[in-house]
């Protein structure tokens, strides 16, 4: 079995899964557009349906002006430590799209899917460069379509922290006792032979 971070699989696994997680206490080091824009990039290569490639992502960097405007996005309890990341990102998907000959856009089934995979992209592309992610969401679920000029047919799925790791100490009582690698459920409560179990 793989074992790290205090994390056990249930399988063995590549180790970089039990690797990365999400913390709360940031350093406040600033990130350079072009490691961000690695990030994108990774992202930009997660698989969709019918290659519809519905993320977009709306990003600050810190000590730009836009940067406060997200943070103030943010529900209070995340304002206090992601006031410390290096960049908050808004990942938004699109939620239709132009089939393979066809001319008129219909619904995607699985904009919110797709956004998400490639935020795993994201997520796993950081923590090969050094950089860690914390999704939330936290966040005005109202204002932020506003807020981000959002075309009506795009959905705000969830707000981004990326930052270097830092000292939990830094962090309220309350998230330092939270600070460590999460665990999971069994494998066997997720996976299902033939279909869920009939009760």
């Amino acid at each position: 079995m793989t074992e790290l971070n205090g994390r056990k699989a249930d399988h063995d696994i590549e180790p970089l899964f039990l690797q990365r997680w999400s913390p709360r206490a940031f350093t406040g080091e600033e990130i350079s557009e072009a490691d961000l824009f690695r990030l994108f990039e990774a992202a930009r290569w997660a698989p969709s349906t019918y290659n519809s490639q519905p993320w977009r992502f709306c990003y600050a960097r810190r000590g730009t002006p836009a940067f406060a405007a997200f943070l103030g996005l943010l529900i209070e309890a995340n304002q206090s430590w992601a006031k410390n990341a290096a960049a908050l990102v808004f990942i938004v998907s699109k939620k239709n799209f132009i089939p393979p000959g066809q001319s008129a856009p219909i619904d995607s089934y699985s904009h919110s899917f797709d956004a998400g995979a490639a935020w795993a992209c994201l997520a796993f592309q950081a923590l090969h460069m050094g950089w860690s992610t914390h999704g939330m969401g936290g966040f005005d679920h109202n204002r932020a379509p506003a807020e981000l000029n959002l075309p009506p047919d795009h959905r705000v799925e969830m707000a981004l922290a990326i930052g270097k790791k830092g000292d939990k100490g830094i962090l309220p009582e309350a998230l330092q006792k939270r600070e460590l690698p999460s665990g999971r459920d069994p494998i066997a409560q997720v996976i299902f032979e033939g279909g869920f179990p009939k009760v």
